[in-house]
């Protein structure tokens, strides 16, 4: 560094006059990497405050602030008419600086992680993407186009209205008791499920939920029953926990009980979507639900339920869920608000069997912060006046409409290579393809026309004899499904021009 009687001379110090971040804080980072890094040696003598405004255009009211936050560090000491050093303490060694490669890029090695988090994050599946304007065929996202902003807008409004004292604290651990009770009552009157609202436990969305369940039933190493295919958010957090993850078979009554048993008969916990299989679109059986139950009784397992869309159903009665036919205490019933309000609520809940109520009592208190109070009485109010259930009903006329979109522009686009499923249930339904057609290849060539589609191998952990696509109907209108569905047959089109060219060159 060279030095002038009135300090180090600074040339690299360097800063942006048009970035929002305020000068003296781009200063004090630029100081501080110097110091860090060891371009200034402890000891050293830095510029005046006068002279290094002078020097850098700044107001000396910034380069005094600039030196004041460096001695707060620690990193400077100073006093008057003596000037600024940088610490003696650094004498005593420095933090290392990150190595760079030739080029001047920094060379980082891997983190060490816990051994769980090490292992688990090798076997962690890729989610599905979420674009910011959802289009056809994106699956699990509710129509935002459809959602009733002017009334959540006041709802809202009302609620920061009340005395500061009600809405500035921290929430229950475990949830507002306002939402709690309403939970139940909802549960109660239209998925069949008797409980009090002390066994309803708020989280932040399923995701969480999942998470804080596999943490506190599960131990490293221990067998999960999983569908294959099947959800993968829910996947990635049985990982998290250390679960051995045993993957089972869906058939035309759901997950193979047979199957789990033989492989795996000590499982700890197993985890179903009995409304609408996900990706599949089965809903369980009654007899497969009580053979599931029955295993789960005799191994001393639990079993998560997801019903992630059973409140969308488009003909005849609702699926039932499994925790409406659980006389022996074993199902945890997990739903979200993402999906029947919106995504960014991050709201989701629990509803505990007897035996688990004391444990997430306490383990709520230890560990969980509380999802945010307005959010839950907004819903809590939603839900109690009555704006909930009707957004249900007229939710369920606008997916049917989007529904037979896709099915009528599948018959007028598609026919002969992709047969498309009828569903009653859900956001989605699959599609079987035409002997020949890949589905990986097929989304990849309908993704670059702007298509998103997934195919169901992406859902599997090994593989699976269903093959096809999977079709989200939910997030896009009418036309936009229209649309979609005629580009998705041109490309199934191409693909199979192509195929044939290919066998008539071989």
């Amino acid at each position: 560094m060279v030095k002038y009687p009135g300090g180090a001379l600074l040339p690299t110090l360097q800063f942006d006059r048009g970035s929002r971040t305020p000068i003296s804080a781009q200063l004090s980072s630029a100081l501080r990497d110097m110091i860090l890094s060891g371009k200034l040696q402890p000891g050293e003598r830095l510029p005046s405050s006068r002279t290094l405004a002078k020097d850098h255009g700044v107001s000396r009211t910034t380069a005094i602030s600039v030196y004041e936050q460096l001695a707060a560090e620690g990193l400077l000491r100073s006093s008057i008419g003596a000037g600024a050093y940088v610490t003696d303490t650094l004498r005593d060694g420095r933090p290392a600086a990150v190595p760079a490669s030739p080029a001047g890029d920094e060379i980082r090695s891997p983190p060490r992680l816990a051994q769980l988090s090490a292992d688990a994050s090798e076997h962690y599946f890729p989610r599905l993407a979420h674009p910011e304007n959802p289009r056809p065929f994106i699956t699990g996202i509710p129509a935002f186009d459809e959602f009733p902003m002017a009334l959540w807008a006041s709802m809202v409004a009302r609620y920061w209205r009340q005395p500061r004292n009600l809405l500035l604290g921290y929430p229950p651990a475990e949830g507002l008791m306002e939402l709690r009770r309403a939970v139940a009552m909802h549960l109660r009157a239209n998925r069949g499920i008797t409980c009090e609202p002390e066994q309803v436990f708020i989280f932040n969305g399923a995701q969480d939920a999942f998470n804080r369940i596999g943490n506190t039933l599960l131990d490293p190493g221990d067998a999960v029953w999983i569908e294959n295919p099947g959800a993968i958010g829910a996947r990635n957090s049985l990982i998290s926990s250390g679960a051995r993850l045993v993957p089972l078979g869906i058939d035309e009554e759901g997950i193979n009980v047979a199957e789990g048993l033989e492989v795996a008969p000590d499982f700890r916990l197993a985890f179903v979507t009995p409304a609408h299989q996900h990706p599949l679109g089965v809903t369980m059986s009654l007899q497969r639900r009580f053979e599931l139950l029955r295993a789960a009784e005799r191994a001393g397992a639990w079993i998560i339920e997801d019903d992630y869309v059973g409140e969308f159903h488009y003909a005849g009665h609702p699926p039932p869920t499994l925790k409406s036919v659980d006389t022996s205490g074993r199902v945890i019933y997990v739903g979200s608000f993402s999906k029947t309000l919106f995504a960014a609520l991050r709201l989701g809940y629990v509803v505990a069997p007897p035996g688990l109520v004391d444990v997430f009592y306490r383990i709520a208190g230890a560990t969980l912060q509380g999802s945010p109070a307005s959010l839950q009485s907004v819903v809590a109010s939603f839900i109690e006046c009555g704006h909930f259930a009707s957004h249900i009903r007229r939710m369920r006329r606008v997916y049917a409409e989007r529904l037979e979109a896709l099915l009528d522009g599948a018959a007028r686009h598609m026919a002969g290579l992709l047969e498309v499923a009828p569903t009653e249930t859900g956001f989605h339904t699959i599609g079987r393809l035409a002997e020949g057609l890949d589905e990986f290849a097929v989304a990849r060539r309908a993704a670059e026309r702007n298509v998103l589609v997934s195919p169901i191998g992406r859902f599997a952990i090994t593989p699976v004899r269903q093959r096809g696509l999977v079709l989200g109907f939910s997030s896009a209108p009418p036309r936009m499904i229209a649309g979609a569905a005629q580009t998705l047959g041109a490309v199934l089109k191409d693909m199979r021009k192509a195929e044939g060219r290919s066998r008539i060159g071989a």
